[in-house]
């Protein structure tokens, strides 16, 4: 494997995530209404909790694109953006 598909291969495995990254601030923002961190932090700690997710199921199941795997990414990504909006604080 050469470098060119190596980094495509890499790719494939965190796209998901980063996609999940760009796009669950916004959802935050829909669901929850304005306020917690501003929109990079969200993303960059998104990006960061995703591609750890999708790399542990492949670790874990020796196979990635399972299910379980992004089951639990959509999982974590949520709770992660609960947690980023003080879900827990009444308004």
């Amino acid at each position: 494997m050469n470098a060119i598909e190596l980094l495509l291969h890499l790719t494939g495995l965190l796209l998901p995530a980063l996609l999940m990254a760009a796009l669950m601030p916004l959802a935050g923002r829909w669901v929850m209404g304005a306020g917690g961190l501003v929109w990079f932090w969200r993303a960059f700690w998104h990006a960061l909790a995703g591609s750890a997710v999708l790399v542990l199921g492949l670790l874990l199941q020796g196979h990635d694109g399972r299910m379980a795997t992004y089951g639990a990414l959509v999982l974590v990504a949520a709770t992660l953006e609960w947690l980023m909006h003080r879900g827990w604080q009444k308004r």
